[in-house]
């Protein structure tokens, strides 16, 4: 849980500090759009891959190891003298969460019997909440407060102690497990589904700043042959050896597919919409990093709130329903500070934007927390750790084509050439009610998509009962159960 918190944390607390960011290192829009996509991105592509590593080598060793890197990634961010090595930093702490992240889930599997997974499921939804609370807040504080004169560096610096902490405690308490069977790495796997990735998000992200190149669209266009070469790839991988970086057959699951589709629009949403409203309040607004932070606790607090409440009450009860509602509820609070936007322009005060951000919150809370449950009901047992992977790198895949959308449905309204100081701030208010108009219109095709995950989820009590007795202590001194796919 300390290192899920630890990287939802490091998300969102960039997001506050960026026009600091910008101001000491004279970033461009590009390299800014690089220090939050470049650390999805790299977390993106190698979720898969960490999630595989954990199989061979011991998910235990791959935790230390990733949380160890990443905390030396984020001294370096920390210390960085510009723009360029902040976003080689970035893309370090990526990978190293890449590592670090996909071994929580791996590690819940083989310790905690099924009938309690629920559970999990449940607090996870409560570190999201919590990590949306603590981390605009901490990047307001830090910012505002200018510790030692470093302005913006003490957001990363603070992974610090934390990052100590957590591979301490890591050493003492988490039991070592790996695959039942001897699996290999499937590095041409892993090549083939990163520069896709790479083909797709770069372009996107640097696009307006090159003034929209050839060589974009073509590289963007040519990432759909290489996704197919990757699937027939690990089409042959399964014949061949039955050891692909992903497992296909989870892909005729109908509930999974659907939930794969969920998972990647919705992290869309979450990329273009946390980035816009920062540099709407912050830049458009002008409002100081801690008035901005604050202004998101109402948000934060509404996300908490509801996601504990719909995985322990509302799902049991009316499956997917719940996350339906989440998606109008979220649409409608989107509506809401479209409308507030337009009508009190750069004049609009935080307390005004209350309501929408509850409404907001409150559907999103319907939407996190019991997603995953959803998507993984109907997938076969012993593809589950498989399954928790691929959901962890559609969501990062998701954010990352979110920021790097930002270039077209905010900075694509914005002509900096002629935005004179006088008329930024309406022009950032217009930006950020185009990319809501934008979030509403992924809303809808959310909601509809949903149609297709199960119309009430199969509990983890009843994969309980059919499980052989064992208690936490015992799963995690026995790994060996037949699981082959865990945590791909």
């Amino acid at each position: 849980m300390t290192a899920a918190f630890m990287d939802l944390v490091d998300v969102t607390i960039v997001n506050i500090a960026i026009p600091s960011i910008e101001r000491d290192l004279g970033a461009s829009f590009g390299a800014i759009q690089w220090i939050t996509a470049g650390y999805a991105l790299a977390f993106a592509a190698g979720l898969i891959t960490g999630g595989r590593l954990g199989d061979i080598h011991g998910r235990r060793r791959l935790f230390l190891i990733g949380i160890t890197a990443f905390t030396v990634a984020s001294a370096l961010c920390g210390f960085a003298p510009n723009a360029e090595t902040l976003v080689a930093a970035r893309l370090l702490q990526g990978a190293s969460a890449a590592l670090m992240v996909p071994q929580v889930l791996a590690i819940v599997h083989v310790t905690f019997p099924a009938h309690e997974r629920g559970k999990v499921f449940g607090l996870f939804g409560a570190i999201v909440g919590l990590g949306a609370v603590s981390g605009p807040l901490l990047g307001a504080l830090l910012t505002q407060w200018n510790l030692f004169g470093l302005e913006w560096r003490p957001i990363f610096l603070i992974n610090l102690p934390v990052g100590i902490a957590g591979l301490i405690l890591g050493r003492k308490y988490i039991t070592e497990s790996k695959a039942p069977r001897a699996l290999r790495l499937d590095l041409v796997g892993v090549a083939l589904v990163t520069l896709a990735l790479l083909m797709l998000v770069y372009p996107l992200t640097r696009g307006r700043e090159l003034d929209w190149p050839l060589w974009g669209h073509l590289c963007m266009a040519g990432s759909v042959p290489v996704f197919a070469a990757f699937v027939a790839y690990e089409r042959y991988k399964t014949r061949k050896d039955g050891s692909p970086l992903v497992e296909l057959s989870l892909f005729r699951v109908k509930s999974f597919a659907a939930g794969i589709a969920v998972q990647l629009t919705f992290g869309m949403v979450m990329g273009i919409f946390f980035l816009v409203w920062t540099l709407y309040m912050q830049v458009g607004l002008g409002w100081s990093p801690l008035r901005a932070g604050l202004t998101g606790v109402p948000f934060s607090v509404a996300v908490s709130a509801a996601a504990g409440m719909s995985v322990q009450l509302l799902v049991p009860r009316f499956g997917r329903k719940v996350l339906q509602a989440g998606a109008v509820t979220m649409a409608a609070g989107m509506l809401l500070y479209i409308w507030e936007a337009d009508r009190y322009g750069t004049a609009i005060h935080s307390w005004q934007m209350i309501l929408p951000l509850v409404v907001m919150g409150v559907g999103m809370g319907l939407i996190v927390a019991p997603l995953t449950d959803a998507v993984l009901s109907e997938v076969p047992r012993e593809h589950a750790g498989s399954a928790s992977g691929l959901i962890n790198t559609t969501t990062q895949m998701g954010n990352a084509l979110g920021l790097g959308l930002v270039s077209v449905v905010f900075f694509g309204v914005i002509d900096e050439e002629r935005l004179a100081p006088s008329t930024m701030g309406q022009a950032f208010t217009d930006a950020f009610q185009n990319s809501l108009w934008w979030v509403v219109a992924v809303l809808g095709v959310i909601f509809a998509v949903m149609f297709a995950l199960p119309a009430k989820p199969k509990q983890h009590l009843e994969a309980g009962a059919l499980e052989e007795p064992e208690t936490g202590a015992d799963a995690g001194r026995r790994p060996a159960e037949p699981e082959p796919a865990l945590a791909r």
